[in-house]
Formats: structure tokens, C-alpha cells, sequence
């Protein structure tokens, strides 16, 4: 079918994709195809990109914002939002038989390869745009498997609420809620690779570390979550030594319950009470480190 025989009165749509959060993250095994096996806590953060589609005699992609230019042609990879939104749109379109005549914009306002699932959660943002474009109703399970295909975080983020992630990421379980807190997220303009990462990691796996109470307050969160770790964390920092300087301004900040690397890095967030303690601490660290990404941010449910 193409963008002739679909309705012609459905306006664009406008999906916000917010930064994904691994409040911990343990490698529990490694599958024989290579994969490895994890259990984590995963929560949504604002600042978001945001996935806008329309219908198009073909398909395009349009990509602005402050990070648009880590996207170009020239430096994609399979692991870039670049490519995960054109995809997500091109699988999509073949698993409802029909063609992809579709506008693609993409505002880039979350740093590239940094470890907060950007991409990942661009292509989720996109997938739900595209099915309220093109009114489709896929099945579940269907859609589920087309997300993994896309990428393991796709999974995650097309859930897009709180949840426990095992397997390789599809597997999502639901988690206690959050408490009413503030979170500060970095980045200090380094770039990882989620394979680099992986292979310089070495030793034993960890134990799934899932939990049922519901934290209280920032205090009580801090306290489960120190508990658990980050065991790409190590690995990073053999990789980007200067991850530790980013930790321990962080820790140093007035305030901060908990300062963590999220996913393979190289962003790194902290735990604050509210709001005005996180935006004093942004203050504070800009005033040190003008070239670092550093958002104050909150908990949040993608806007699916």
C-alpha cells in the first residue's frame, strides 16, 4: 500500500524520545551467540529528542538540534539514532505490507553514544509515531520482536514506564515506582562504543539484584541502589579515564545521594532531594566545566 491509498487527513505526529537511565545494571551471564544477559533497573529522564513524522511522497529523515551534527552521514553506524529511526520506519512499513512514504524529523537534544539510549529511544519514538500515522494495530508480540531487532535497549524504551530489563534487554518486568526526586545528568563530551565497553569487561557475573519496596524518598533509593552497581562501570573508566573526574565532581556536589555511570557510559548521573538542590549543583559544576552536557533533570514516562 502506499501514502495514495492510506487516509490523506492524518496530521504529523510528535513523539517525545526521553534519555533511558540504568539506576543499575548487572551482567549476569553471556549467551552462546555472544550476547550478554543483564538485569537492571531502568527509568526515563528528561531532557528528550523529539521524533516528529508526516506523510511524504518518500521517505527522508531530517535531523537537527545541538547533536545533530554527531549524525551525518559520514559518522553513522548501525548504533547511531540516525539509522535506528530510518529503520525503525523501513521495518515497520514492511511488517504492515506497506510502503514508507513518510517525512522523518528528529531533534537531537541528547549527546550520541553516550550511554542514556538515545538512539534506541528515538527508533521507539518513532515506531509509535508511525503506527498512529499510518493507523495501525500490530500485534504485541509482533511489534515486540520487530523493536529487538531494531536494538536491545528498543525494547525498553518503546515500554517506555519504569521496569526491570533481563535477557538481553527484552525481557521487561514491572518495577516498584520511583520517589518524587531530582536527577543531574553529565556528560563530558566522551563517546563509547556499548562492543568496546563489553570486551574490555572481565571476571565473574553478577546475581539479578531486583527489589519490591517502593523507595520513599531520594535517601531511600540512594540506599537500595548502593547496593547494586554499574558492571560496565569498571570497563568504562579503563576506557575514558576522565569518567572518574565526571564521578567525583558529581559526588562532590552538595547534596548528591548517589552519582552513577548509566549504561555502557559515558553519561553519568547523581541522585539529589528536589529539584533546587540538582539546578544549585548544575550551577556549580558549569561554572567549573563549561564544555560538559550538564541537565538537571526528573523522572518521567515516555509520552506514548
Amino acid at each position: 500500500m502506499s501514502s495514495a491509498d492510506r487516509p490523506r487527513d492524518v496530521p504529523p505526529v510528535v513523539i517525545d524520545a526521553p534519555a533511558k537511565i540504568n539506576l543499575y545494571l548487572h551482567i549476569t551471564g553471556r549467551r552462546n551467540d555472544g550476547f550478554h544477559t543483564l538485569d537492571s533497573l531502568i527509568a526515563f529522564a528528561a531532557p528528550f529528542d523529539r521524533v516528529a513524522v508526516a506523510a511524504a511522497p518518500a521517505l527522508s529523515l531530517e535531523v537537527k538540534g545541538p547533536f545533530a551534527a554527531a549524525l551525518t552521514p559520514s559518522s553513522c553506524d548501525v548504533s547511531t539514532a540516525q539509522n535506528l529511526v530510518e529503520t525503525a520506519a523501513r521495518r515497520l512499513a514492511e511488517l504492515a505490507g506497506i510502503v514508507p512514504d513518510v517525512r522523518l524529523m528528529l531533534d537531537k537534544q541528547l549527546p550520541v553514544a553516550a550511554g542514556i539510549g538515545g538512539g534506541s529511544s528515538d527508533a521507539a519514538a518513532a515506531l509509535r509515531a508511525l503506527i498512529a500515522l499510518w493507523q495501525l494495530t500490530p500485534e504485541p508480540a509482533a511489534l515486540s520482536a520487530l523493536a529487538l531487532s531494531i536494538g536491545a535497549d528498543v525494547p525498553m524504551c518503546l515500554h517506555g514506564k519504569t521496569c526491570f530489563a533481563g535477557g538481553i534487554g527484552e525481557r521487561i518486568d514491572p518495577a516498584p515506582a520511583l520517589p518524587d526526586c531530582a536527577l543531574l545528568l553529565v556528560n563530558s563530551g566522551i563517546s563509547l562504543a556499548t562492543p568496546d565497553v563489553f570486551r574490555a569487561r572481565f571476571g565473574s557475573f553478577s546475581q539479578s539484584a531486583r527489589f519490591d519496596q517502593n523507595p520513599r524518598d531520594a535517601q531511600e533509593l540512594a540506599e537500595i541502589l548502593a547496593e547494586r552497581g554499574n558492571d560496565l562501570e569498571a570497563p568504562a573508566l579503563s576506557l575514558a579515564p576522565l569518567l572518574g573526574d565526571v564521578l567525583q565532581a558529581l559526588r562532590n556536589l552538595p547534596g548528591c545521594r548517589l552519582a552513577r555511570m548509566s549504561g555502557s557510559g559515558a553519561t553519568c548521573f547523581a541522585l539529589f532531594d528536589n529539584d533546587s538542590v540538582a539546578v544549585r549543583g548544575a550551577e556549580m559544576l558549569r561554572a567549573a566545566q563549561a564544555g560538559w552536557w550538564i541537565t538537571p533533570s526528573n523522572f518521567v514516562s515516555a509520552n506514548f
